[in-house]
Parts: structure tokens; sequence; C-alpha cells
């Protein structure tokens, strides 16, 4: 079976928006350092999620009454505003402060387009079309990355808030093509943004929460650290780990798609965990270019396994009508983990190359977590019949 207009058009949205974000991110670090902040590093990436993460129980609830097209819509608006607002930052403050409301953008877009998704994909093949959309995610996320610094250096920074910004518009344009996949959506009002405690988390889901939150740790980190560390190998594209990385999770996700289909989710997140500890541990060692390329692509490897297997596994768990609050639950964990990883690198790194290997290590220990959380969530499900079922998704 082939995938509809409708997941295609999701997928092309999503590739554009998140070539949108990534382009900036290389550049960030340099354009804090500008405005004398460099000692802020660590809050670019930070204060981005804490509004992603703090819009997901909004995002989830907006999706399952309002529909998943319109949860599409606000994410997208936010990023067009926000993006051509950067050229005017003239002091830490106010580009923080774009930084913070930034976040909402990916509170709302991604939680609206994989509860879509979601409803467009049979189970048998969950793992395998999530891993298809991921793929189109991971896209955007390496040609914004490889992007961003050329962009820099022919146009300015100005002009590659400009690309960006219109980037974000091509993927508005393509989400009014969806077709709405909500079976009854609402009008919004009031009632749509009051959030219950029911709203922010969907307790089926845990799990898959956990293991996200403790794997993109190490995703935050190399958010925060990978640019400056290409300066210190000097890679002149501060996008670099991004490039491999992306190149390897999308022949993954391409090939490896149906993995978490045959032998289970939480089999296939240990195979992609262990993955995640050697990227993690090599990253930090690397000395040369060679290594350090070799290790974002083994960190390509673990994220293209990791990611859909969590996605399919968070879909399995949902229940129908709850679809838009799980995929914001999982994205709460996402958004957390990256957080806490990137807001450790204001301890664990100070700009210096003798720092680095502090944050890496810190990372594979973050993943080793993950790995016995799962083992240990293996064996009681196992030894608990009742909790078998409901803990296991498809498995």
């Amino acid at each position: 079976m082939g995938y509809s207009k409708n997941f295609w058009a999701i997928s092309l949205s999503m590739f554009l928006f998140m070539t949108s974000f990534n382009l900036i991110i290389p550049e960030l670090n340099t354009f804090i350092t500008r405005l004398d902040g460099a000692e802020y590093k660590g809050l670019i990436i930070a204060l981005f999620t804490i509004t992603a993460a703090l819009a997901r129980p909004f995002s989830g609830k907006m999706a399952d009454i309002s529909g998943r097209k319109s949860t599409m819509y606000v994410g997208t608006l936010v990023a067009i505003l926000v993006t051509f607002l950067y050229p005017i930052s003239g002091s830490v403050t106010f580009f923080l402060m774009l930084r913070f409301f930034h976040g909402f953008s990916t509170g709302f877009l991604p939680t609206g387009a994989t509860a879509m998704v979601t409803d467009i994909l049979p189970v048998y093949k969950r793992g395998q079309g999530m891993g298809v959309f991921g793929t189109a995610i991971s896209l955007g996320i390496g040609v914004g990355q490889f992007l961003g610094s050329p962009i820099a250096q022919w146009l300015n920074l100005n002009g590659l808030f400009l690309i960006s910004g219109l980037l974000a518009f091509g993927a508005l344009l393509i989400i009014a093509t969806v077709k709405e996949t909500h079976p009854s959506p609402v009008n919004i009002t009031w009632e749509t943004f009051i959030i219950r405690k029911s709203d922010i988390f969907e307790k089926r889901v845990f799990p898959a929460a956990v293991v996200m939150f403790l794997t993109v740790t190490c995703t935050g980190l190399v958010f925060v650290v990978t640019p400056d560390m290409s300066g210190y190998l000097g890679i002149a594209n501060k996008g670099w780990y991004f490039v491999y990385y992306v190149v390897s999770t999308i022949i993954v996700r391409l090939l490896a798609g149906k993995l978490s289909d045959r032998i289970g989710r939480r089999q296939a997140l240990l195979i992609g965990i262990t993955f995640l500890m050697l990227a993690m541990v090599l990253t930090g060692y690397s000395k040369g270019e060679f290594t350090y390329t070799v290790a974002s692509f083994i960190f390509g490897v673990a994220t293209g396994i990791n990611s859909p297997t969590l996605f399919a596994w968070t879909a399995d768990l949902s229940p129908v009508h709850r679809r838009g609050i799980g995929s914001g639950t999982l994205f709460i964990a996402l958004e957390l983990g990256i957080l806490f990883g990137s807001s450790s690198t204001l301890f664990l790194y100070n700009s210096t190359p003798e720092t680095v290997l502090n944050v890496f290590i810190y990372g594979a220990v973050m993943a080793g977590i993950a790995m016995l959380y799962i083992i240990w969530h293996l064996i009681y499900s196992k030894t608990n019949p009742s909790y078998r079922k409901s803990a296991s998704g498809s498995e």
C-alpha cells in the first residue's frame, strides 16, 4: 500500500518547517556572541524548548477538539512572525525573548502533524510510515544545518533569517492544501485553551515518554556543542556534524523503517540506544575530522532507529480519541529532554575544547539509563500479565 496525498503534503510541510528552524541554528552562537552574550549560548536552545513544552498541552487538546490542521496553522504562523523579527534583535534580552516565543512554533505544528499522520497510517505499517515521515523531518534538519553557514556567508545573517522565514511561509501554503482528518472538528473557543490535568499528560504513553526524554538529552548536548566543536577541529561549516548525522538517519529510516514492526518497539530501541551510547563516546573523544564524521554518522543511525520507533510506540499506546494529547505528551518529553541536555551544558561546558569530553560522557550515561529502563520495562511487563498488553503496544 502506498501513502496518500495528505501524507506526502504533511511530510513536505514538515520538511520545509524543519529546514527553516534548523537553517539558523549553526549561526546563533555567533549571533549572540556579537551581542556580547557568549555566556548565554546554552539558553539559545533551552528557552526555545521551554515554550515548546509549555505549548504541548494546548496544542494536543486543540488537535483533538478543533482539528489537526488548525493546530498546524498556529505553529507555522508563529514561526513566520518570529523569524522575520530576528534581524531587529539589538540586545541579548530581545534575542532570547524571540527564542522563547519561537518555541511555540514547534509546540503546535509537529503535534498536529503527528496526530494527522497517526490518523492516516494503518497499525501494521505504523513503524514504517513514521520512518518515512521522520525522514522528511531529518532531511529538513540536515539541509538546514548544512546550508545555514554558507547562506550566512553569502547573504549575511539578516539574509539567513529572511530565507528561513520564507521557508516557513512555504510550509504554510502546503498545509493549506491538506485535508483535515479529524472526524468532527469544532471551532476554537476559550474553552479550547482551558487546560485540565487530563489534557497535559496521557499516562498510557509514559514508557515511551521516559525513553524519549533520556535519549534526546543527547540531542540537546549536540545542538549546543557541535557548532563550536566543528571550529575546534578546523571545520568551516558549523553544521558539519548534522550533515552526516542526517545522511545516515535517512538511510536507516528508509532501510530499517519496518524494524520495530517486525521485532517489537522496545527491542528495536535497545539496538538504537546501543548506537547512541557509542556515538556519544566517539564524539567526545574525536580529535580529527574523520572520527568526528564517523561519530555523527553513528548518531544518525541511533536517531534513525529510535525516533520512528518511539512515535510508533506512542501511536500504539494512545487511545484513538486522545491521539493529539498522546502526541503532545511525547513531544513534551522531547522538549524537556532537549532542554535538560542543552541546559546541562551551562555547567558541563565552558566554550573550550577541554570540556567537550565531559559533555558527551554525560550523554552516554543518560543513554545508558534509558537502556536500563527499557530492560526493566520488558522484565516487568512479562512478569505482570495485566500490565503487558497496555504497556507493549503492538508487541
